[in-house]
């Protein structure tokens, strides 16, 4: 399962702690097997199901958004040097790896379509999702990035590796939606 989640998702090797590298395998591993995931159910479902027609798959918007998130550090970094808010990067990709996955406790298959879990209907993904992290022992910093990604996160004072994943995840969702 660990080669799994590392060939799903290879950003988590740019993860420098293995200790943090190692707690983020570990929850998707869970997620995973909490409804029996294969690896091809995780590249074929939509990664929402706020929209009609996604082709975007889950695994794919992970990737993207993670991969977006590094892309904007790296460019406030060259442009802002010394004077950029200090970002923990590997906090930025655990939190950006990891704040979808409670949409694997959320989510599951009914006649070949993903469709809202009864888990799902009564615990939305940000919830699960800390959950997982905080069964993982995660730090609270990687928590707070999945926690207050979507809705749930709206009025809250964000970590700036949260604002950062925020508006990468709303970029990828509103193009879709």
């Amino acid at each position: 399962m660990h080669e799994l989640v590392i060939r799903l998702l290879p950003e988590v090797n740019e993860i420098k702690d293995a200790a943090l590298r190692d707690k983020v395998i570990a929850c998707w591993q869970e997620a995973i097997e909490f409804r029996g995931w294969t690896e091809e159910l995780l590249r074929a479902i939509p990664f929402t199901l706020l929209a009609s027609n996604v082709t975007i798959s889950f695994i794919d918007h992970v990737r993207a958004v993670c991969q977006m998130c590094t892309a904007v550090d790296d460019v406030l970094t060259t442009m802002h040097g010394a004077k950029k808010t200090p970002v923990n990067r590997d906090y930025l990709i655990a939190g950006a790896l990891l704040a979808d996955a409670g949409k694997l406790c959320e989510f599951e298959i009914v006649d070949g379509k993903a469709v809202k879990s009864d888990f799902g209907r009564h615990i939305r993904h940000p919830f699960s999702g800390v959950g997982l992290a905080f069964k993982h022992g995660l730090p609270s910093e990687v928590m707070h990035i999945i926690a207050t990604h979507s809705k749930e996160g709206e009025g809250e004072k964000r970590l700036p590796e949260s604002i950062i994943f925020h508006h990468c995840d709303f970029i990828d969702f509103e193009l879709v939606k």
